[in-house]
C-alpha cells in the first residue's frame, strides 16, 4: 500500500456517494411527475456500486453501473388533469419517498465518512512534512 492510496480509495468513496446523492435528489425531484397513462413513468435511478480489488487493501470504489425502476408506474384517478385519459388516470413513478430519504441519509453519512478520512489524512501528511523542517 502505497502512502497516498487513503487519499485515492477515500477519493473513490466520495465520488460513488455523490453520484448516490446525484442519482437520490433526482428520484425525489421527479416523484411528483406526472404523464399520460400511454406513457412510462418516470424511472427511479438506481446506483450499484462495486468494490475495486476488493480484499487487497487498496482500489477503492466505484459506480458499477445504474439500474433503473419500473416504468409502469401507478396509476392515479385524476379527472381534471389536463394529461388525464378517458377514464380519468394519470401516471405517476412508483418511488416511495421514505425509501429515497433513507437512501439519502446513508449516503450522505458514507460521503461525510470518506471526506473525514480525507481530512485526518491531509492533516496527517502536512505534520510530516513539518517534522522534516524541524
Amino acid at each position: 500500500m502505497a502512502i497516498f492510496d487513503t487519499l485515492g480509495i477515500s477519493g473513490s468513496g466520495l465520488m460513488t456517494h455523490r453520484k448516490w446523492l446525484d442519482a437520490v435528489s433526482d428520484n425525489i425531484a421527479n416523484i411528483n411527475t406526472v404523464t399520460r397513462t400511454n406513457e412510462d413513468a418516470f424511472q427511479e435511478r438506481l446506483v450499484v456500486a462495486q468494490a475495486v480489488d476488493y480484499g487487497s487493501g487498496e482500489g477503492g470504489v466505484r459506480v458499477a453501473r445504474a439500474e433503473f425502476g419500473d416504468p409502469e408506474g401507478r396509476l392515479v384517478y385524476e379527472p381534471n388533469h389536463p394529461l388525464a385519459d378517458e377514464e380519468g388516470y394519470v401516471k405517476y413513478p412508483d418511488i416511495d419517498l421514505g425509501g429515497q430519504m433513507t437512501q439519502m441519509m446513508m449516503a450522505q453519512r458514507g460521503y461525510q465518512a470518506n471526506l473525514a478520512i480525507v481530512e485526518r489524512a491531509t492533516n496527517m501528511y502536512q505534520a510530516a512534512l513539518q517534522l522534516g523542517k524541524g
